[in-house]
């Protein structure tokens, strides 16, 4: 019984020790090695912080890019981050998808339903992405720019300068984060207006 007890505090000690250091090391790890300092990267407009850059944002107003649909919640709620777990099958998804096309539809008249892009209809798997690809953005320019009265080309070349390409050209897919866009957009319409 001796024996047991020495074993149980040993294994109690070990355990407490153990997790501390463990998380500890991580967050020592992420203070110097990790970007920003191991904390969130955020994006800022005037100076003032705006969201952060790796969650993504809700954005249905016509004067913005949108980005892919949210099943976390009401809109990109980061405490329900998940998928919506129906299959690809299932009638109440798909009932989803024909309904966000035609939203789309509506805002993209110059579309037909095989121009939309199957991400802009479809929802992530964490339901929080932040990015989507330079096609789904390039469909949205003719739409952003009537509804900010700017010429096509000006916000075509900026959704060309925002793109993110692949690490060393070979890992990843290229990609555009909508806050960043969305930003950079709003600054550009404020020099325009100046």
């Amino acid at each position: 019984m001796k024996n047991f007890v020495k074993a149980l505090r040993l294994t109690l000690v070990f355990c407490v020790f153990l997790s501390i250091t463990y998380i500890l090391v991580l967050w020592l790890f992420a203070k110097v090695a990790g970007p920003n300092g191991g904390n969130a990267e955020v994006a800022t407009l005037d100076g003032k912080v705006v969201g952060a850059a790796n969650v993504g944002q809700q954005f249905n107003q016509n004067i913005y890019f949108w980005g892919r649909p949210s099943c976390a919640g009401d809109g990109y709620d980061a405490t329900s981050s998940s998928g919506s777990n129906k299959g690809a099958t299932n009638p109440e998804y798909l009932a989803e998808v024909e309904a966000r096309i035609d939203t789309f539809l509506v805002h993209h008249p110059y579309l037909t339903r095989k121009d939309v892009p199957a991400e802009m209809v479809t929802a992530s798997g964490s339901g929080l992405d932040p990015d989507i690809t330079p096609q789904c953005a390039r469909v949205q320019v003719k739409r952003v720019a009537a509804a900010r009265g700017m010429n096509e080309q000006q916000i075509a070349s900026l959704v060309e300068n925002s793109i993110q390409r692949p690490f060393l050209g070979l890992f990843g897919t290229e990609k555009i984060n909508v806050l960043k866009l969305n930003i950079a957009l709003d600054e550009l319409d404020n020099k325009k207006r100046q």
